[in-house]
């Protein structure tokens, strides 16, 4: 006796399914982790292997002008320039990200650094002094969002 097609079609198709699984929730692997797994060389300029932290730098309008350079050219595409996670890329239809609020500055560092969610991590990408710009923009864009004419100094006040 030979099986129906139809029944040996349901069959295969109940096999596939039954081996699919929910990708998104799979670990992430870099493959930039390690001088083992590195599909190549690193070109000069970049960020090299092991480099996770730098020391925090002190706070200055040079390194908050720089992190906003790095914020708009990095983070503003998802989080937006506000920070509100509406940026352009979400408006097209990828996931929202989360606001840029309760997080400390270490944690939004290495968030930075290792990726979170479908945020890829920008360890190659971003310097890690310009990691900390970032951090250091991202904290002042915070604050800023909560000012009130008030809480400026009338020297700023008049510059509004």
């Amino acid at each position: 006796m030979t099986p129906r097609p139809a029944i040996v079609f349901g069959l295969a198709a109940v096999l596939l399914v039954a081996g699919c699984d929910d990708m998104t929730r799979q670990k992430k692997q870099n493959p930039y982790a390690s001088r083992a797994t590195a599909p190549g060389d690193v070109p000069a300029g970049v960020v090299q292997y092991g480099e996770t932290s730098a020391p925090v730098p002190p706070v200055t309008m040079a390194l908050l002008e720089r992190g906003r350079t790095e914020y708009h050219v990095f983070c503003a595409p998802c989080h937006a320039e506000t920070g509100d996670g509406h940026g352009m890329i979400v408006q097209r239809g990828f996931p929202a990200p989360p606001r840029l609020a309760s997080d400390g500055p270490q944690r939004i560092y290495d968030v930075i650094t290792d990726g979170r969610g479908v945020m890829y991590g920008f360890a190659q990408r971003i310097a890690p002094d310009d990691r900390w710009a970032v951090v250091a923009y991202v904290h002042a864009l915070r604050i800023s969002q909560h000012m009130m004419l008030s809480d400026l100094t009338p020297e700023q006040q008049a510059t509004r």
